[in-house]
């Protein structure tokens, strides 16, 4: 079994060890493995992400070798495998110099520790208890088994976590038994069975078990920040970021803010105010444009109406607008049939996607669904809708005008 050198150490970027196995890639996975006699690489568990970095050989025969580190797992029987970018001249048994990429390993160390210091805070103020972590690129976030929780509830949650941060806590790293930590009263302990636990001690604050990588003292964390919060399966899910994670995210949010209000000439105070009267002004603006739409759609089916050619039984319309929509023909369709109990409308749009409108009054004998996806599928369009109203979209719209004509000689032969 590997020696976990991050256990004692978190802030250990280098170390020395000995190769004692060579994985090649397989079916399922393409990359080389490597197994160390002892790492401070830290492999995916417990919701907290791997480490990456650098392993270059030290024997003399083979010290001008060095692998990149693109991911680091752990197998069932507590193996921690190293997956290499490049696998050139690496044997069993040479030794080996391992580098930790420092800034990755610092930034999932204030995520981690953040996150037991938040999900502490949650306990201590609400008795919500932390379901599972997850640690994400941009944010990470904790599953609190709840129904709801509440604006002031977080504020509060994040006040308290900050506060313990300011107090710069000692945090503490030490080993017992199982039977041990059943009386310890832990915040958590895991329901895999082991020989020693691993505490993580955050000074008359949060006691629990958890193999990750931590701060010496929550100073080091820097500062907590909770962002969203969103129902699921299983409670509450809380995203925060932590440390320079939630420096980069506040200067972000703020930059974002000030875009906004200097757009609406307001100050970022005020944006949640002026965005609201904006999108009112937007609501009151779209409802008077529609009702200009369906008084000139009722004036063009007036005026079509008088110039329509008129066959046995019904009144056909037929028409082709260069400047208009598919919104504006549907409505001039649904105007039209209910003008005239016999009308039978066809009408194409060519602006933006080409569109196509069959109507008829209601009672009249045609079924529109069905003329609408013979028409279309002669241009690999498509279309459907009911036996009164259908319409349809085609990728060309120069042959609008005669797919109209040729469904209208369909619908003057069979009348």
């Amino acid at each position: 079994m590997t020696e976990r050198l991050y256990y004692t150490d978190s802030f250990l970027y280098e170390f020395d060890a000995r190769v004692v196995e060579v994985r090649p890639p397989t079916a399922l996975e393409p990359r080389t493995a490597l197994v160390l006699d002892r790492t401070a690489f830290y492999p995916t568990s417990g919701g907290q992400v791997f480490d990456t970095g650098w392993i270059a050989s030290t024997t003399p025969a083979a010290s001008n070798y060095k692998w990149q580190v693109a991911e680091v797992s752990e197998d069932e029987e507590g193996t921690v495998k190293h997956f290499l970018q490049n696998a050139d001249s690496l044997t069993a048994g040479i030794e080996v110099h391992g580098t930790i990429d420092g800034d990755r390993r610092r930034d999932h160390i204030q995520q981690h520790s953040g996150q037991h210091v938040l999900s502490a805070a949650f306990i201590q103020l609400f008795n919500l208890p932390t379901l599972s972590f997850h640690m994400g690129d941009g944010y990470c976030s904790i599953d609190l088994q709840a129904s709801q929780l509440s604006p002031e509830q977080v504020e509060s949650a994040e006040r308290l976590a900050n506060e313990v941060i300011l107090e710069d806590r000692p945090v503490s790293i030490r080993f017992v038994s199982q039977e041990e930590a059943r009386s310890l009263g832990l915040r958590k302990i895991p329901p895999a069975e082991k020989e020693k636990l691993r505490l993580i001690d955050i000074r008359d604050f949060d006691l629990t078990a958890c193999g990750g990588t931590h701060v010496r003292a929550t100073g080091q964390i820097g500062s907590i920040l909770l962002r969203k919060t969103e129902k699921v399966r299983q409670g509450i899910r809380v995203e925060f970021v932590c440390g320079q994670r939630a420096v980069k995210t506040a200067r972000r949010d703020y930059t974002t803010l000030s875009e906004s209000a200097g757009l609406l000439s307001a100050h970022i105070w005020d944006l949640p105010q002026q965005v609201g009267k904006s999108l009112e002004e937007t609501r009151n603006a779209r409802k008077y444009g529609q009702q200009l739409l369906e008084d000139l759609a009722e004036q063009y089916a007036v005026r079509m109406l008088e110039g329509a050619t008129k066959s046995d039984g019904f009144v056909l319309v037929l028409k082709v607008f260069p400047d208009r929509d598919l919104n504006f023909i549907r409505l001039l369709g649904q105007r039209l049939t209910r003008l005239d109990a016999k009308v039978v409308a066809l009408l194409g749009a060519t602006s933006n996607q080409p569109s196509l409108v069959f109507a008829q009054s209601p009672g009249q004998p045609l079924d529109m669904d069905r003329l609408m996806k013979e028409a279309v599928a002669t241009l690999g369009g498509r279309g459907g809708g009911s036996k009164d109203l259908a319409q349809g979209g085609l990728p060309d719209g120069n042959k609008v005008q005669i797919l109209l004509e040729e469904t209208a000689t369909k619908v003057l032969s069979s009348a």
